[in-house]
């Protein structure tokens, strides 16, 4: 009986932090404007692109054993 409750309130609660989210994030009620770096697609790729070109100065990946907590080098199966 509890749970008809439980799993309403549940419901609702979600239902209404939509509501809110999207009335004060997308529908701006307070206000304000969305930043140019967030709505301009062109300027995105531009951001992306230049990340993707600086060079990589990582190690070897690695793998992890979650079990033991040991680290092995992984090794490409062409060497």
């Amino acid at each position: 009986m509890a749970a008809k409750y439980i799993i309403g309130a549940l419901a609702g609660s979600f239902a209404l932090a939509y509501i809110f989210d999207k009335s004060i994030a997308d529908y701006k009620i307070f206000g304000g404007t969305t930043p140019k770096t967030v709505s301009d697609k062109e300027w995105w790729e531009a951001t992306d692109k230049k990340f993707q070109a600086w060079p990589r100065t990582a190690g070897p990946p690695v793998v992890m054993n979650p079990i033991s907590r040991q680290n092995f080098i992984v090794k490409s199966s062409d060497s």
